[in-house]
């Protein structure tokens, strides 16, 4: 079993792992490598333990996607209620976790265009735990107010059993509480700090006396980690999963 210290990626997987801990189908959207290599460590954490199974939906796969309709009939699962867990980031990312999809600047003439807001918004109101993620962590990606709202965080008036659960970037991770509409943050990575991060966010958030690391993953997870569930994340992603295996060997 390998004993090098995880790498800052193995840290985010192993914390969204950490995240999903109770659910039982989780749907990964494509081009998230690093959300599908924790979905899959929880789901590797669940058989080795003898735990209730779990179901990972990674669109674009072949071997981890039961779904022969592609988005269609995620969409169709998510209105049933038969999607536990699911992950969104965005451009930008506000302090009320409101996403940005669309672009920057006023909407049409947006001098910076994304991809579009396809189904977020849908998916946001109905998924009972949506994390948000976002590698970057800096003050053009975590804005005061997002230019264009794909997808709000809160609602009112408005009944919605989904929402946001929690923001992780490679820095940090915040909760966040639906009530109060606003992030707490949660722990900060190996080699971050508290007054890092603030200087990094440009939204506000409400930070605990004491800010701790995030916990790292124990040799159990990280053999997990670098075994099966590298050799499942090459099916879909296989130069990231090369990208994993060369971080461990820098």
């Amino acid at each position: 079993m390998s004993t090098a210290a995880a790498t800052s990626r193995e840290i985010l997987i192993a914390t969204i792992a950490d995240l999903l801990d109770g659910v039982r189908t989780v749907a990964v959207g494509a081009s998230s490598p690093i959300p599908a290599a924790g979905a899959m460590l929880l789901r590797a954490r669940s058989e080795s333990s003898g735990r209730d199974p779990v179901r990972v939906i990674v669109l674009g796969s072949r071997e981890h996607n039961f779904f022969t309709n592609g988005a269609f009939e995620l969409f169709d699962a998510t209105a049933q209620g038969r999607i536990d867990a699911f992950f969104l980031g965005g451009g930008q990312i506000d302090g009320q976790a409101n996403i940005n999809l669309v672009g920057t600047g006023d909407y049409p003439a947006s001098p910076v265009r994304w991809p579009g807001s396809f189904g977020s918004a849908f998916m946001y109101y109905l998924v009972p735990r949506v994390i948000l993620f976002r590698e970057e962590h800096s003050p053009r990606v975590l804005v005061d107010k997002v230019d264009f709202v794909s997808a709000p965080g809160a609602s009112e008036r408005i009944y919605r059993s989904g929402g946001p659960h929690a923001l992780l970037t490679g820095l940090a991770l915040f909760g966040f509480d639906k009530q109060r509409k606003r992030f707490c943050l949660r722990s900060v990575h190996r080699g971050s700090s508290a007054e890092e991060i603030r200087a990094a966010t440009g939204f506000d958030y409400d930070v605990p006396e004491q800010v701790p690391f995030t916990p790292e993953p124990d040799a159990e997870t990280l053999a997990l980690l670098r075994g099966r569930v590298t050799d499942e994340l090459a099916e879909c992603y296989p130069q990231f999963a090369e990208t994993l295996v060369a971080d461990r060997a820098a």
